[in-house]
């Protein structure tokens, strides 16, 4: 058996040694050539502050919400019921009114904000009794005449007083 060389190990050490240089260096100028493209590309966004609306300032500041919420140009309206200005439920036992008082207090507040229906991208319907719901989905095609936006139904056993039947928020995106 013959005894490795001393010379060749060094000299392959040497070269091993030598191209991890030069790949490491080739590396490091490559990434400074790409820095000032990837500066160019970068936008700086500001934060945004959230604009907050009440429908009715003294029942919500009472409750502890704000009915809408607008960052940027994205909107959260809070679940709309059907109530009066004082909070009382109103149309008790009739979920079609319900829906449909529920549907005026959201158009107040999209309007507020320049927006319509059609700005909506997500509705998403709670209700204590689906089967009435279903009976008077066809309603929502008299409020979204474009496209109807994304969004849930969802059957629950109460909403936040008994007398209410439906509750319905909304998301919007308001084009600039």
């Amino acid at each position: 058996m013959k005894k490795p060389n001393n010379l060749n190990h060094r000299f392959i050490l040497i070269f091993m040694f030598c191209s991890t240089v030069l790949v490491f260096q080739s590396c490091k100028k490559e990434k400074k050539e790409l820095i000032p493209e990837i500066e160019q590309g970068i936008t700086i966004v500001e934060s945004e502050k959230p604009e907050y609306f009440q429908l009715r300032p003294e029942l919500e500041q009472a409750y502890g919400y704000s009915h809408a919420v607008k960052i940027g140009n994205d909107i959260k309206i809070s679940g709309a019921v059907s109530m009066d200005d004082q909070g009382n439920p109103t149309a008790i036992g009739d979920l079609g009114q319900q829906m449909k008082n529920c549907y005026a207090d959201l158009e107040k507040i999209l309007t507020h904000y320049g927006c319509t229906f059609d700005d909506v991208v997500v509705e998403n319907i709670f209700t204590t009794d689906m089967a009435s719901f279903i009976e008077n989905a066809a309603y929502r095609s008299s409020i979204y005449t474009t496209n109807f936006p994304a969004g849930s139904w969802l059957g629950v056993k109460e909403l936040a007083l008994p007398e209410f039947m439906i509750e319905i928020e909304l998301e919007v995106h308001k084009p600039e």
